[in-house]
């Protein structure tokens, strides 16, 4: 077996097939394939401005402010086309001169800091987390992604079961049902700009694709 990217490229021969401590060793390097492309480090300049009434402090002080309120604007930023979501500033790297700015005696202040994104890629392999059940599908959670859709037409063989806790059961008895960690391969994701947001559409075409819990 090897693996080219987000694709898993399968050699096994014949023997491995039906050998059950490969079975087990190719299981274990799926679990090593899983995408972990997803969280992305970026270097991002942005300008942090600071209220006049903030501009007694000196020194360290006036850094600790200039840092907070680096961390409130990029959790209130949430997510971005290119970035996807902001999860952490890992490092500030610099803190440039103060401009004012004229009309309100704020002062802006360049910084330049690393951090971390989490963004979903066509063809990446995910695991993620059943919340909704729907007749025709579900929804599935994977960090900061809650708008995960997987087709019951993504889902081969598995026919769903109403009741008041509906499923997904195949012929083999394996469920997708609420709770339940799907690894799945994603298939296109996009953007919504007014909510901050992503939608993505997922399938479990593929081997060792399907619920894993």
């Amino acid at each position: 077996m090897r693996i080219e990217k987000n694709k898993l490229v399968f050699t096994l021969g014949r023997k491995h097939r039906r050998n059950r401590r490969s079975t087990r060793r190719a299981w274990t390097v799926v679990e090593q394939a899983v995408s972990t492309k997803m969280y992305l480090k970026s270097t991002l300049s942005w300008n942090v401005v600071i209220p006049a009434e903030n501009l007694d402090a000196k020194g360290l002080m006036l850094q600790k402010a200039i840092i907070t309120r680096l961390m409130d604007d990029f959790a209130s930023k949430k997510a971005s086309k290119d970035l996807g979501y902001f999860l952490a500033v890992t490092t500030v790297a610099s803190i440039g001169e103060g401009k004012v700015r004229q009309h309100s005696g704020d002062v802006l202040f360049p910084v330049d800091f690393s951090c971390i994104t989490f963004k979903m890629l066509a063809g990446e392999i995910l695991e993620g987390t059943v919340h909704k059940i729907l007749k025709h599908g579900v929804f599935l959670k994977s960090g900061p992604v809650d708008k995960i859709y997987l087709s019951h037409q993504k889902m081969a063989d598995y026919q769903y079961v109403a009741g008041e806790n509906p499923y997904f059961m195949n012929e083999k008895s394996s469920k997708i049902e609420k709770g339940v960690v799907v690894r799945y391969a994603v298939i296109g994701q996009k953007y919504m700009e007014a909510e901050k947001d992503f939608q993505a559409v997922v399938s479990l075409e593929g081997d060792y694709l399907g619920p894993i819990s």
